[in-house]
């Protein structure tokens, strides 16, 4: 089963997701799956959460799971802090598994690094008391960062040691070995929580506005930037429609980033403004700021605005 979270409440219950209250693991980054079969294997009594960000991935495991029967599984297509912020309750989780997370080793890339201090702050808040992350890794240079960052979160107690033998039967964890690369374990049991609550996003109604005036034509578009601590909004390019433009805007945001098209067309009360059909994003506060800029640019292409609804 994957979860969306456009048609999820927030948080999502656990015992609602899967039929049964149970204890809550999840693995970031599950690529084919064969770890979250393994641990169905290990522990029946556990439910299990999968995070991935690779389509094809989420595709592979989701076969691997439906063929190996395991059914406690859930699998998530985004990124992980996401799904944490968001659709984890409050100290919903008992286990974490990072198994060969990708390590940016470029010094340009750290900041894309999985686990990071702000990571940390956030997982203190969703690991249950005496809830753990454990990390196996293959690269010495992220084992170090990821450590030190556990450290001085000073929400972790940070316990190197070997990995659990279940780790060492994934993909990745055989094609080291058979190299005969070193790998790296290191358990991360909470001992304290942060003083932010990471509230979820909070979500809204559809965006839109109607205007009154003269569409001007796709040749005229030029790109629009917002740049604010809560959002970051770019409107990248517009093509032309019929009578109507389609513009596609990025949107970033606190542990969301999303690709967005937004529209503006002519219709019976004048120009409507707002997001394209079929287009279903999650509809936050960055994607209010991406209509509120689109509509902007339109009054200064002339446009009048005759009602906002963002």
């Amino acid at each position: 089963m994957l979860l969306s979270p456009a048609e999820l409440p927030f948080p999502v219950s656990p015992a609602a997701v899967y039929g049964r209250a149970a204890p809550w693991a999840l693995e970031i980054g599950f690529g084919d799956g064969r770890f979250l079969v393994e641990l169905a294997r290990l522990h029946p009594e556990w439910n299990l959460l999968g995070a991935e960000v690779a389509p094809a991935s989420v595709s592979r495991a989701l076969r691997r799971l439906r063929r190996e029967g395991v059914a406690r599984a859930r699998l998530y297509r985004g990124d992980a802090r996401f799904l944490l912020r968001n659709l984890v309750p409050v100290r919903g989780l008992e286990r974490v598994y990072v198994n060969f997370p990708d390590p940016w080793p470029k010094k340009k890339h750290a900041g894309r690094r999985l686990l990071q201090p702000h990571f940390f702050r956030l997982l203190a808040t969703r690991l249950a008391n005496g809830g753990a992350l454990l990390l196996t890794t293959d690269h010495p240079e992220y084992f170090e960062f990821a450590t030190a960052a556990g450290k001085a979160s000073g929400l972790f107690a940070v316990r190197p040691g070997p990995p659990p033998p279940e780790t060492l039967r994934t993909k990745y964890a055989r094609k080291w070995l058979d190299q005969e690369k070193p790998i790296f374990h290191a358990a991360f049991h909470k001992i304290a929580e942060a003083g932010e609550t990471f509230p979820p996003i909070r979500r809204y109604p559809m965006p839109h506005a109607l205007m009154q005036g003269a569409l001007p034509p796709a040749e005229a578009f030029e790109k629009q930037i917002e740049t604010a601590p809560e959002a970051g909004v770019v409107l990248l390019e517009a093509w032309q429609s019929g009578p109507g433009l389609i513009i596609l805007a990025r949107v970033e945001e606190p542990e969301l980033v999303q690709e967005v098209l937004l529209e503006a067309r002519p219709s019976n009360s004048g120009v409507f403004v707002g997001l394209r059909p079929n287009c279903s994003p999650l509809v936050s506060a960055g994607v209010k700021r991406a209509v509120g800029l689109l509509v902007r640019w339109l009054e200064s292409r002339g446009l009048e605005t005759r009602q906002r609804s963002y």
